[in-house]
């Protein structure tokens, strides 16, 4: 879809909020397509995602629409995935999926997040367990490890995204943690819909 209007302010509220249902996920996600091409794309990237109108559009200052992600999952193939790794999803999460079964551009060093039947523990995965082990031979990392080995790999890429289970708030969200095994240091969010909009907030920044 292609549009040339600016966005308006009942738009950036409906972005604003806590991220729950698949309806709120939606008009972020849209939100959050449009900003990553408006600010993040460049170069062949910016081809391969767009076609020539709307590549016009862009570069005419227009407002181009593009949706990053999947069809929706649906709700018995959530619950498979539920049951395969023996827990139930937190609320942001669940409503992540029943709005886009993965997502293929973030503005994180993730190549994308998984879809609901790729999602594994970080400890099952071979890069997951290869980063472990590196961390484990180094003295001093125990913290680090004992979260690694607990924690869903939501997102992969040269860093990892994860949320802890075992970390649950008042409101059902697991924490969430984005880790760049380079640096170390996981940085924690409160929530998977708090980790995602981090990258949507810096898109902001550099927009302004």
């Amino acid at each position: 879809m292609i549009g040339m209007s600016e966005t308006t302010e009942s738009e950036e509220n409906e972005v604003a909020g806590v991220l729950a249902t698949p309806e709120e996920w939606r008009v972020f996600l849209e939100r959050y397509g449009e900003l990553y091409v408006k600010v993040r794309a460049e170069g062949e990237e910016l081809v391969d995602l767009l076609d020539d109108d709307q590549l016009e559009v862009l570069d005419r200052g227009g407002r181009v629409e593009l949706w990053l992600g999947e069809a929706p999952a649906r709700e018995e193939a959530l619950v498979a995935s539920e049951e395969r790794l023996g827990v139930r999803f937190p609320p942001s999460l669940r409503g992540f999926f029943l709005a886009s079964d993965g997502w293929t551009r973030l503005d994180a060093w993730v190549d994308g997040v998984h879809s609901c039947g790729c999602v594994l523990w970080m400890r099952d995965s071979e890069a997951g367990r290869r980063v472990t082990d590196t961390y484990d031979s180094i003295p001093g990392n125990e913290d680090d490890v004992q979260l690694f080995r607990r924690s869903i790999e939501i997102a992969r890429g040269e860093d990892f995204w994860l949320l802890d289970p075992t970390d649950v708030g008042p409101d059902g969200e697991w924490a969430a943690y984005e880790f760049a095994p380079k640096y170390g240091n996981p940085t924690k969010y409160p929530s998977f819909s708090a980790l995602i909009r981090s990258g949507y907030e810096s898109m902001k920044e550099d927009e302004d």
